[in-house]
Formats: structure tokens, sequence, C-alpha cells
């Protein structure tokens, strides 16, 4: 299966802390790494430079349009405008070393995807959340930074429960579990900043951990168990894409019974929103190239899913 992780002179933009994760690539460090180490053992030291545009035909430049450049390698990363800022992998890395406090966290892996237009790392915060006293779920803290202006430096809370490797999505109301930090002039004052903004981390953990437990409590019956996973997958418009969303369904239900850790959970709505997780993270994208599936499980459609999911259940606790 492909992977899409950047390559330099034949080796991998990738570095890792204990297991092999799920590429199987990468360096591996002994030791929890502080964010220079990480840079370096992930191979994220490069600067990235904007430079304008110019047609083929001409030395003539394209107006309000530039390129992205790595300059160590050349690659062009995405293309700008004026306004951009390029924030550099050193800088935001930096700026996660006060996030999280030197010492504090593991720095479990951080990496580069296609020409290293898409940098990430994940944190591991101490201490961890229990559920009902034996379902473990891990605290991390996830960066990224784009340098082809699709999307801007993001720091987020990213629980991941152990026995299955789910990555978990909230949707906390009136709580703000994310922030966006864009590639302008203001950038840096703004990643000074994101310190303040996250200093809610032990706070929003504190409180996933209460709704966590309440749906570890929450008994679903059959009954229940349907109905829940029907308000995840409703039936969208036009016959054609029924057949596909009740095979899901199916899917789903069949997850709560089998899935990875299911006798931790069996029987609870705790377990019904892990049976979608585990749809979303390991059984949606079958064929899909590991960073796509990253990206969908992060970001995109994936983690909207989970969202979705996650919120549902919550107000079935209501």
């Amino acid at each position: 299966m492909g992977h899409n992780l950047n390559e330099v002179n034949g080796k991998a933009s990738m570095m890792y802390v204990g297991e092999v994760p799920w590429h199987k690539l990468g360096t591996k460090l002994d030791k929890p790494a502080t964010a220079r180490e990480a840079i370096e053992a992930a191979g994220l030291g490069f600067m990235v430079d904007k430079i304008p545009l110019r047609t083929q035909t001409s030395e003539r430049s394209l107006p309000r349009h530039f390129a992205t450049t790595r300059t160590d390698t050349q690659d062009v990363l995405g293309v700008v405008g004026s306004h951009c800022v390029p924030i550099q992998n050193r800088e935001a890395f930096t700026m996660f070393d006060a996030l999280v406090g030197e010492g504090d966290a593991i720095y479990h892996t951080a990496g580069a995807l296609g020409k290293g237009e898409r940098i990430w790392i994940l944190a591991k915060l101490p201490d961890y959340i229990r559920v009902n006293g034996k379902d473990i779920v891990e605290k991390f803290l996830l960066l990224t930074n784009s340098h082809d202006g699709s999307a801007a430096v993001r720091v987020k809370l990213t629980p991941i429960r152990v026995v299955c490797e789910n990555t978990l999505a909230m949707a906390l109301s009136g709580a703000e579990q994310e922030v966006h930090i864009r590639h302008t002039a203001h950038g840096y004052e703004t990643l000074a900043r994101a310190q303040e903004v996250l200093g809610l981390t032990n706070q929003l953990y504190a409180q996933l951990d209460q709704i966590l437990n309440r749906m570890g409590k929450k008994r679903l019956d059959s009954n229940g168990l349907g109905e829940y996973v029907k308000a995840v997958y409703p039936l969208p418009p036009g016959e054609r894409s029924h057949a596909r969303t009740r095979s899901v369904r199916d899917k789903v239900l069949e997850l709560v019974e089998t899935g990875k850790g299911a006798e931790l959970a069996r029987g609870t709505l705790w377990g019904a929103y892990n049976a979608v997780t585990e749809f979303v993270d390991h059984c949606r994208q079958p064929n899909a190239e590991e960073s796509a599936r990253l990206e969908s499980m992060w970001f995109g459609s994936g983690e909207k899913i989970k969202k979705q999911a996650f919120k549902i259940a919550h107000g079935m606790l209501n």
C-alpha cells in the first residue's frame, strides 16, 4: 500500500517513539524527543521560501501569485498569495514545546507528506482517561503545518483509544478545541498566543473524561443501538446510495460485537461510538493510501463523521 511520505535521498521524512506506526517507515528514537530532536530525526528542518511565479513563455512575473519552495530540494510545494508568510517548521514545533511543556510530553510521531507540503507532529500528554476503570484513552495533541496554501497551522486535541488505536473526535459545545494559525505577517504573533488558547487542554480532557465514562455506563438495547447507528448514517436522498448506507450500518453493528476492544464496552453507548470510530479509521477506506486515510480521520470526512457520532451520543446522555 502506498504511503505518500516525503523522502529525501531515499530516507522517509518520519520519526517515531515506541511501537512501529501505521506506515512502518521512519527513524525510531529510543527516548522521548524534544521538538528539535523530532525535527532532526524526521528530516523536517528544511526551510520554505516564497518566490514570484513566472510564465513559461516570458520572464514576466504573475501579479499576486507566488510559489512556496523548499530551499534544500527546490521542490515547489504550492501556490500562494502575496499575503502569505510561510511559518517554518522549526517555529511551529518550538511553539509546540511551549504548549506541552518540555519534558512533560512524548513526541510520539512526526513526519512530512508528499514533497513536504504538509507536516505533522503528534505529542502524547501525561496521564490518561480510564473509561469504566479498564478501557484506556490516551491524551494527545496534534500539530500540522501546510506549505501549499491549503490550510493553516492547526493544533488540536486528539484522544486515542489504546485497545484499538481509534482516534476519537470530540464535539464539545461551547468549547474551543482547535487553534488555526494563518500563514500571514501576523502568524507569528498568533503562535505566541496559542499557548494561552490551549491552556484549556486539561479542562477539556477533564470534561471529556466525565462524558466518556457516562457513555460507558449508558446501556443500549438492540433497538437503541439500531437507532443510534441510523442517526449517524441516515439514508441519503436517492435510492441508489441506500444499499451502501445499509451495508455501512451492518458493518458498524458487526463491529459492536466483534471489533477490537468490543468486550470492554459491549452493550453500551461507548461501545457503539467506538464501533463507528473503528469503522472510520480502519474499514472505511481499505484501498486508500495511508496518507489519505490519515488526512480523512484527522481532518476530513472521517473526522466529520466521528464528531457527528460523538454529538449524537452526547445528546443521548441527557
